[in-house]
This record gives C-alpha cells, sequence and structure tokens, in this order.
C-alpha cells in the first residue's frame, strides 16, 4: 500500500462516521459535479449560519442548567398532570419558529433536562409544520382556509405523538428517550453537590462542567445538522417535481397514503414546498393529498429523519415515524372530506 494511501486510511479511521460521510460526499461531487458541490457548500454553510443561533441558544442552555445544578427544579416543571402538558406542548410547537432540524436542538436539550418524553413529542412532532410566518405564506399560496387547516393538522399530530407516547411509556415499551453517546454528551462529569447554583462561573468544576457540556453538544448537533442540510441541497437539485406531480396526483385514499410516504424522499422544506404543492394541485393533486404531503413531509423527511435519528434510540425513532406517518394520513382525510 503506498504511503498516501496508507495516510488515508488512517485519516479515514481516526474520523468521526459522520464527519466521513461528508467528507466522501463532498469529494465525490467536486471529482463529478463541481458545480453542484459549490451549490451544496454554499446551500450547507447559509443554513447552518441560520440555525446557528437556535443551536448556540439551546447547547448554552443545556450546558447552564447543567453547570448549575437546575436540572431537577427544570424536570419539575414539567411535572403534574400529562394531558395539560401535551396539550400545551403541542400549541408551543405549532406557534414555535423551529423547522424540522432546527428543533433538534432544543428537544436535545429539553430531553437531557429530564423533561419527560410525551409533552417533547408533541412539541417534537408539531414544531416544524406550522410558525407565524409559514401561516402568512401558507395563506398566500394556498389560501387562508388550507393555512388554518394546516395549524390545527399541526396541534393535532402533536396530540396524537404526545398522547401515543405517554401510552408507550406508561406499558414500558418507550424507555430511555436519548442515544448513549447523546445521554454522555448531556451528563458530562458529577458535580461537587446536588445544590443549585445560579452563578456557577464562580466555581471552578462547574465552570469546567459548563465548558466540557457545551463543548460536546455543539459537536453532537453540527454534525448531524451538517449532513442532514448537505443531503437536504442534493434533494433540492436532484428530485424533480414531474416526478413528484405523477406520484401524489387523481382522488380517493390512495394518493393521499402516497402523497404521504412520498413526502419522505421529495419533500423540500416547508417554504420551498409551498409552491410546488400549488402547482401539483393545480395539475389535479387533491387538497388531502396536498396536507398528507406537507404534513407528512414536514417532519419525515430524510434530513428531519436523519436528525432525529442521531438523537433517540430506535425505538423512539419508530414511534416519531409512525405518529407522523399516521397523522399524515388522518390529517390528510379528514381534510379531503371537509375541503
Amino acid at each position: 500500500m503506498s504511503s498516501l494511501a496508507a495516510t488515508f486510511v488512517r485519516t479515514a479511521r481516526s474520523l468521526d462516521r459522520v464527519w466521513l460521510a461528508i467528507l466522501l460526499t463532498f469529494s465525490v461531487l467536486v471529482a463529478g459535479v463541481p458545480e453542484q458541490a459549490a451549490s451544496s457548500l454554499a446551500f450547507t454553510l447559509d443554513s447552518m449560519l441560520t440555525m446557528l443561533p437556535f443551536l448556540l441558544l439551546s447547547v448554552a442552555a443545556a450546558a447552564y442548567v447543567k453547570a448549575s445544578g437546575a436540572e431537577s427544579l427544570v424536570a419539575r416543571a414539567f411535572q403534574g398532570r400529562m394531558l395539560p402538558m401535551i396539550g400545551a406542548a403541542a400549541v408551543l410547537g405549532a406557534l414555535s419558529p423551529f423547522c424540522s432540524c432546527g428543533v433538534i436542538p432544543l428537544v436535545a436539550a429539553l430531553l437531557a433536562m429530564g423533561v419527560p418524553l410525551p409533552p417533547v413529542m408533541a412539541f417534537w412532532l408539531a414544531s416544524p409544520l406550522m410558525d407565524p410566518s409559514m401561516f402568512m405564506v401558507t395563506a398566500g399560496t394556498l389560501g387562508l382556509p388550507f393555512a388554518v387547516a394546516k395549524t390545527a393538522a399541526a396541534v393535532g399530530v402533536g396530540l396524537l405523538g404526545g398522547l401515543g407516547t405517554a401510552f408507550l411509556v406508561r406499558s414500558g415499551r418507550l424507555r430511555q428517550a436519548l442515544r448513549p453517546e447523546v445521554r454522555q454528551a448531556a451528563d458530562g462529569r458529577t458535580l461537587p453537590s446536588g445544590r443549585v447554583a445560579w452563578r456557577f462561573w464562580s466555581d471552578a468544576a462547574r465552570r469546567a462542567a459548563f465548558a466540557e457540556g457545551a463543548l460536546r453538544n455543539a459537536k453532537l448537533l453540527a454534525k448531524w445538522l451538517t449532513l442532514a442540510f448537505l443531503l437536504e441541497s442534493l434533494m433540492v437539485a436532484y428530485v424533480p417535481a414531474e416526478i413528484v406531480a405523477r406520484a401524489v396526483g387523481g382522488e380517493g385514499v390512495v394518493p393521499i397514503v402516497v402523497a404521504t410516504l412520498v413526502g419522505i424522499p421529495a419533500y423540500l422544506n416547508g417554504y420551498a414546498a409551498l409552491p410546488l404543492v400549488a402547482g401539483l394541485v393545480g395539475q389535479g393533486m387533491s387538497p388531502g393529498a396536498a396536507m398528507a404531503f406537507l404534513v407528512g413531509g414536514g417532519v419525515t423527511s430524510i434530513p428531519a429523519a436523519l436528525a432525529v435519528q442521531a438523537l433517540v434510540r430506535w425505538p423512539v425513532f419508530l414511534a416519531y415515524l409512525g405518529f407522523a406517518l399516521g397523522g399524515s394520513v388522518t390529517v390528510g382525510l379528514t381534510y379531503g372530506l371537509i375541503a
């Protein structure tokens, strides 16, 4: 083996598998389609810069709660009757300005703080589907009734996921939510005492815990979000809209189910999908299928699913997908009946 090849092998082995996948993807693009490599790089950097404030805020919040010892206080804030908690989380999620990937840092922080999984799942599922600016753009593109219905659908899918998760947790089918490496990043070092120290910076051990926790979470979230945005850039470039149109056209139940499933690989992002769906409706796509495509794609698209899978264990990930897909078909069928 040549020295160059041996160096490459050693470097590949030392790299994290996610960063290695990112590096290999860009290498293939540079070698084969350099113009797309430049476009994907610009798209990924722009998306990461847009996400940076949310990423830094969630990482700092999680590290602060850990370093100050306030985890138990945050967890107690979410104690009480589960049903009102789930309802509030679903409504809050539908009003929050997070996309399917952008909500990941906040969800990681909430779970690391000990917040119960059912309200987190409700927030998680509802959040990517609607926010105030998305409401205005949806109303302008597809009409006010559709925007109102999509808002109700976001809350409904959140409620379905939260209540379903509560049932699975109570029956013992869902236990630990976070993946071991994510839990390790959240746990960090043991603090000297269990007291809450809001001004943690006066204690050297707590300062070290803050820095350690922030760095671990930032590295973990940065690599997975980078890969998710890179894949999204390739989907935008290489998923033809006419293929989607042919797949989801027609009336009845089947197009709604197909639209939900097609949304997994074909969905771009909340804003880019709206003109696509408006065009598909003009080509004969039913309102129910349009709703199912927007709702299902918003939470189960490949970049979103990849980011979720990096965060939680497989049972929680499969529950997330199941609630998202089942909720999408349900709201699509419901809207198809009333539209």
